[in-house]
């Protein structure tokens, strides 16, 4: 144990440890791309999940439209253990479970039994993570450290688990709105090519899922979800509005809204369509166009560590050789 705890505390292998997270990260970070798959096919199955959630959903309202209100789904398809657990310590309360779902939404998270792991999730990492302190607290010597300092670090510790979950779905939201904003355009163009042919724009919503995957499945994911809410649904504005909810883009908002205009003005859609399809792709060539402007200035830090110091060595090398070899 004496060994195990002199191993730990060694700054030799305190170095060792952090430089073989790092070399490891770096390969996770450069092999993660090359091993991306193509998740299209389960990301629709778990569509069709939601699909027929909407479908009972719905049915469920038209059967309890009196005074008797229907169930939540939230307990349906769960354990029920896990149900306990959220019940017994009221975590829907205490995590405020009606602001996280929204986020979760955003996130492709979807049905009662991801939301009911993301409370537990939040229960259990802080008491995890405050368990391995205390346990890092006994292996080593801490006698001079003072308690307060402790308690110091186990709160902290505690405040980080009870942020770890949220951070995670806010990383997946971030990764899944950069992934929509990129094929939207495209997606316009399509939706647009459709409605001008003449469909409806239930197929339309329907026709595009199906192509805009190869470039985008949570787009593809969002608008199978939209299609099944217009089917189902008794009124498509608040389809429009559902899906405006779960992307918060402003260009998806400015898109449901004309549809919502159009829904109910009856204006032409075609027009509206086309000025908003040029508008985001003058924003996301916008964007490109800041990026590329501010990577010399990302450029500069790097290319004076690395950079300038090697190249200094090679040109003074020579001639600190020169001057040695004449003194």
């Amino acid at each position: 144990m004496d060994s195990i705890i002199n191993t730990l505390v060694n700054p030799s292998f305190l170095f060792s440890a952090m430089l073989a997270m790092t070399v490891t990260a770096t390969i996770i970070l450069i092999a993660t791309p090359l091993l991306d798959r193509n998740d299209l096919k389960k990301k629709m199955n778990e569509v069709a999940l939601e699909r027929d959630r909407i479908r009972k959903r719905e049915r469920e309202r038209l059967h309890n439209s009196s005074a008797q209100t229907p169930k939540p789904l939230m307990y349906s398809n769960s354990s029920e253990s896990i149900i306990k657990i959220i019940d017994r310590f009221n975590l829907r309360k205490w995590f405020d479970h009606e602001a996280n779902r929204p986020l979760l939404m955003r996130a492709g998270l979807r049905g009662p039994k991801v939301e009911n792991i993301f409370l537990i999730c939040r229960l259990l990492t802080p008491v995890i993570l405050v368990l391995l302190m205390i346990a890092y607290f006994l292996m080593i010597d801490t006698s001079k450290t003072p308690l307060n300092q402790k308690i110091l670090y186990v709160l902290a510790v505690a405040f980080v688990g009870l942020r770890l979950p949220n951070m995670y779905v806010n990383r997946l939201i971030t990764t899944r709105l950069l992934s929509i904003n990129r094929a939207f355009p495209d997606a316009l163009d399509l939706l647009l090519i459709c409605v001008e042919s003449g469909l409806s724009i239930e197929f339309a919503f329907r026709k595009v899922s199906m192509e805009i995957g190869v470039a985008s499945i949570p787009l593809a994911e969002e608008l199978t979800i939209t299609t099944a809410e217009m089917s189902y649904l008794s009124d498509r504005r608040q389809a429009y509005e559902n899906i405006a909810d779960r992307v918060n883009l402003d260009s998806v908002k400015s898109v449901t809204t004309a549809l919502i205009q159009a829904e109910r003005y009856g204006t032409p859609l075609g027009q509206a369509l086309r000025v908003l399809a040029q508008e985001s792709r003058e924003q996301r060539m916008t964007a490109a166009e800041k990026k590329a402007a501010a990577l010399s200035n990302k450029l500069s830090v790097p290319l004076i560590l690395f950079f300038m110091p090697a190249l200094i060595i090679i040109i003074l090398t020579p001639a600190g050789i020169q001057v040695m070899a004449k003194m």
